[in-house]
Order: C-alpha cells, then structure tokens, then sequence
C-alpha cells in the first residue's frame, strides 16, 4: 500500500458565520487533510504537534480513521493551537479574531522512520522553514504536493521560495496566485509559478471551482452548487486531503490522473461546507461520496452536435 505524509496543524477552532457559531471545536489543516485522505483507505502519517489539553478522543478518532499518529507530538505542559475567526455573509471573506500559536510555535517535525519512504507527502499551510524540514527528512518521495497562503508570502517569501523549488504541485487560491507570481491573468500567473520548480498548479477559486495548469494544458474542476453552505473552514485542506489521497491510491502521478484527483477533491470538499469543522467528514459514507461524484459528472458532461 501506498504511504502518505501529512504535515500541517491539529489545532482548536471557534468559528461565526452567517449560520451559527461554535465554541472550542477540532480543527487544523492536517486534521482535515488526514480525514479527507482516510476515504481512500491510504497508509497515511499525521506530522504535527498538539498541547497536554488536546482530548485523547480526538487522537483515538485519527487512529480510527486509519491514521498513523506516531508522529502527532504531545506537549504536556503545553496548549494546542488555537484560531478563531468570522465571516462575513459572503462567505468569502473572514477576519481572523484570535490566532494563539502556542505549542506550534517552536515545533519540529520528526517524521517516523517507517514513513520517510513514503511516495507521497502532503505539505499542509505552515511556515516555510517547517515544510523544508519534512523534505529533508524523506527519501525521495515521488510526489510532494505543497498548500501555502499570502500570509508566508508577506513574512516569509525566500524561504517559501525555497520550498517551492522542491515540490511537484502547489496549491493556491487566485489571490495568492497573483500576489506570489505579480500577474493579474492566472494563466501567466501559472506559467511564472511553474518556473520556480512546480510540475504542477492547483488555483483553487472556492465557490468557483479549482484549475489546474500543467505545461500548457488546462483543466477546470466545477465546485457543485449546494443547497446549504455552514462553514468554510477547512474546505482548501479537505480538497487537498482528496486530491493527495487519490493520488496516494492509485500511484499514477500522470496529469490525465491528477484530473480526477481534482474532482475527488473538490467533491470532498463539498461536504466539508455543509456544516461546521470537522463534523460532516467525521461521519461521511463511500456511498454518498460515489453519489456526489455522480453529481459532479452530471453538472460537467454533455453532448453536442457542431453545425
């Protein structure tokens, strides 16, 4: 069986939207990174780090959904990672009301022994210098698939740079892909980005779908419209999570291949919205994930007849 690494937050969230609030909930980019991939039933490692005060349920629930937890740090004197935030009505947009760091912030990852040799690392959003540290401990993976935000881009960039120059695929949302390349058009803000090392771009656009630009083809995954949006925290990690797990399963690392781990993505994700955290992919079906991507191929195939 295929090896995953996943390297990123397991952290706390308190999260308003339009629909509600929460108060301390589970959150983190390699939780929702870990449950994603664990639908594809992948030999997958969680790298990261939590306080004395993260409930021993919550590590049972990772090692029940198939994840290895040998490298999730305990900290027993310290405090998790904690975010709390609230979006606007949009839902596109957020501001960030509390951001404590606590014991992420002097972590080091050890990745285990039995996982250095994994075929596929997944980089969850951290600081620059953290994602090196991962790369320098595998012993060449065939893929390494790299999520960042602006905010590494503000205060970190070289370092960030480095870390792009060693990965296969980055992904991004649009604003990010214009900031990080300086193009307004996500086409030439791709081409740029591809020159610093990447094979491949993942521009992830929310509501919007997500493309993906691989020499000079293009593909466009839609995101379904959906009935109900509750919360958009964690979605970008639940599509990477699906997009790193299917790819994990198959060992194709093709572009042809990665079109469809784009679709997976994007259908995990979509559950991920329907409610808040991390509660909709705790109890999620193979059935109703067959079902959605039966939904997807409805939305986006057609025939034509040119006159």
């Amino acid at each position: 069986m295929s090896k995953l690494v996943i390297v990123g937050t397991v952290a706390f969230d308190a999260i308003e939207t339009p629909f509600g609030k929460t108060d301390k909930i589970l959150g983190g980019a390699a939780t929702y990174i870990g449950l994603s991939a664990s639908n594809f039933g992948v030999d997958g490692a969680i790298v990261s780090v939590v306080g004395g005060d993260f409930p021993k349920d919550y590590i049972s629930m990772l090692e029940n959904k198939g994840m290895d937890i040998e490298g999730l740090e305990v900290i027993e004197d310290g405090k998790t990672f904690f975010w709390s935030g609230k979006y606007h009505n949009d839902m596109n947009s957020r501001d960030t009301l509390a951001t404590e760091l606590n014991v992420l912030a002097d972590f080091n990852p050890v990745v285990p022994d039995s996982y250095k040799n994994a075929e596929v690392v997944m980089l969850g959003n951290l600081h620059p210098l953290v994602q090196l540290g991962v790369i320098n401990q595998m012993h060449n993976p065939k893929l390494i698939v790299l999520d960042t935000m602006n905010f590494w881009m503000d205060c970190a960039l070289e370092e960030l740079k480095q870390v792009i120059a060693k990965v296969d695929v980055i992904t991004i949302n649009d604003e990010e892909a214009r900031q990080l390349s300086g193009e307004y058009s996500l086409v030439v803000a791709a081409e740029k980005i591809m020159a610093m090392g990447p094979k491949y771009i993942v521009i992830k656009k929310g509501e919007h779908g997500a493309l993906l630009f691989h020499d000079d083809d293009i593909f466009y995954a839609p995101a379904l419209p959906l009935a109900e949006v509750c919360d958009p925290t964690g979605a970008g990690d639940t599509f990477a999570g699906g997009f790193s797990g299917y790819l994990a399963k198959t060992r194709d690392f093709s572009y042809e291949n990665m079109k469809t781990a784009l679709i997976y993505g994007a259908a995990l994700a979509s559950f991920c919205v329907e409610k808040f955290g991390t509660e909709r992919m705790l109890n999620l079906s193979k059935k109703e994930v067959h079902q959605r991507l039966q939904q997807f191929k409805s939305l986006t195939q057609f025939d034509i007849e040119l006159t």
